[in-house]
């Protein structure tokens, strides 16, 4: 891929996110991760110090997208191919 088609990706798949969020229809356990992604990612610190080996550098790597795809599993499928065919079949 491209630099401007993983930009592209990266901003549809937040929006996506924050259009979920928004939704009324949401179930909170789905608004309370996605939440805490976002809160982590922007911690000014780690939970897991970078000075551990392997896992110290890649726990925003695995903790907010694993939030994320827990918060969208408790998301009814309509709801969230609703929203997903909205973003990404925009031209």
């Amino acid at each position: 891929m491209r630099i401007k088609e993983i930009q592209k990706t990266l901003k549809n798949h937040i929006n996506l996110y924050i259009s979920l969020y928004k939704d009324k229809r949401t179930p909170k356990i789905s608004k309370i991760l996605l939440w805490c992604a976002l809160g982590y990612f922007f911690l000014p610190f780690d939970l897991i110090p970078d000075f551990i080996p392997v896992i110290g550098q890649f726990d925003d790597v695995i903790i907010v997208p694993g939030l994320i795809y827990l918060s969208l599993r408790f998301i009814p499928k309509s709801l969230y191919h609703e929203h997903y065919g909205r973003i990404f079949r925009k031209k």
